[in-house]
């Protein structure tokens, strides 16, 4: 049977079999476009800002003006020289470029907050490593003069506290121009970035720091809040910011057991949501979340970590949005926060990117139409036909 396929395959025109080849190669060509790139444009394409309450009753042009359009990502996870496999690193940083470069050009933010863990070995990667890291991380998040990117310390990026050292938290802020107690007003708007890192509380000379910082900004935020007739001779001479409540950015989420009470299809899985968090590991110490609550009173809370998302009230009435990680590698539907805010409201969107399983089975599905074509092509599919067929007929003619 095979070489009578072959010879049948042989005897076939030669403009037959090209004609032939050139629909494979084109078959395989627009499987590879579209779950390589134009997947990316279908699905973020459905992703719509969130409006905010009254928006509707604005006009356009104040809307567009008043609006700061921000996106929040958390957990990319560079991968580096020591654990990163090549192909698995190409894979995972393709899909990350293409899911932001998309969602860059289909959405036009304002600005982008990566909350964290940047890369996956900043915290034992050699000089020559970080900055091949670096290169790579530039040339994937690329983008325009119009668009800012401000990217926030992790445990990934300078080591956990007792991994930190001065060296790694200064090329880090070096490379993102990022400061732990570092104010960014945009639009009237307050967001304070932090090292949660440096919030263990032991007193070491990156901690004391950074708490100091956070403690002048604090009070400078509240001298700000104040009413222009109440009196206070501790702000007389204290630079007034705009009167908004601050949005605080960090990468350890705030004090919480555990994710018992999260919910959502991209919260942690079932198996892992009773298990107790550890304070200054998992989340900051129940300390540290008080002093943060205590001295910002802010109005949102936006962290990353877990690579879970969960939304978490602290007081009965601060909010908390934990970001589910940008990585295939670490979930298979990642995401990423859309955020239409203004000095005094917010409103918050998740975006979720492709699901990896569903393009394995485009590909799968892909691959098993392209064998059934080519058997059948090289008329391998075919005396089983003919088999059924005489059966069919013996039957009937019984």
């Amino acid at each position: 049977m095979l070489s009578s396929s072959s010879t049948a395959v042989k005897n076939l025109p030669l403009k037959w079999r090209l004609c032939f080849l050139l629909k494979l190669v084109c078959f395989v060509s627009s499987v590879l476009i579209f779950c390589e790139f134009l997947i990316y444009y279908v699905v973020i394409f459905q992703c719509r800002w969130p409006n905010l309450e009254g928006g509707t009753h604005m006009a356009e042009k104040e809307t567009s003006a008043s609006v700061l359009k921000a996106i929040i990502l958390a957990d990319t996870h560079l991968l580096g020289e020591i654990k990163g496999h090549w192909l698995d690193k190409l894979r995972r940083e393709w899909q990350m470029e293409r899911s932001f470069q998309t969602a860059l050009w289909l959405l036009q933010p304002d600005i982008v907050f990566i909350l964290g863990d940047v890369f996956d070995e900043g915290k034992w990667s050699s000089p020559q490593a970080w900055a091949d890291d670096v290169r790579r991380f530039q040339k994937m998040f690329r983008h325009s003069v119009f668009t800012e990117l401000v990217a926030i310390a992790g445990n990934h990026d300078i080591g956990f506290h007792y991994e930190m050292t001065p060296y790694k938290v200064n090329r880090f802020e070096k490379v993102f121009n990022f400061t732990s107690g570092k104010l960014i007003t945009r639009k009237g708007i307050n967001f304070v970035l932090v090292n949660s890192v440096a919030m263990e509380g032991d007193g070491c000379a990156v901690c004391r720091t950074s708490a100091a910082k956070l403690v002048a900004l604090s009070h400078k935020l509240n001298c700000s809040q104040q009413k222009p007739n109440h009196s206070n001779k501790r702000c007389s001479d204290v630079e007034k910011l705009p009167a908004s409540k601050p949005i605080l950015l960090q990468h350890y989420p705030l004090y919480r057991k555990s994710d018992a009470e999260c919910t959502g299809e991209d919260s942690a899985p079932p198996e892992e949501k009773n298990i107790p968090f550890k304070e200054k590991y998992d989340v900051l110490s129940q300390e540290a979340s008080q002093k943060l609550l205590w001295w910002f009173q802010p109005r949102l809370i936006l962290s990353g970590h877990t690579h879970s998302a969960c939304e978490v009230l602290h007081a009965g009435k601060i909010p908390e949005i934990s970001v589910p990680s940008f990585s295939w590698r670490n979930r298979n539907n990642p995401s990423f926060i859309m955020g239409s805010i203004t000095p005094t409201d917010f409103s918050l969107q998740k975006c979720f990117l492709p699901f990896e399983s569903r393009v394995f089975t485009i590909y799968c599905a892909a691959g098993a139409l392209l064998v059934i074509l080519v058997l059948a092509h090289v008329q391998l599919l075919t005396p089983p036909f003919y088999f059924a067929q005489r059966l069919i007929s013996k039957h009937k003619a019984v």
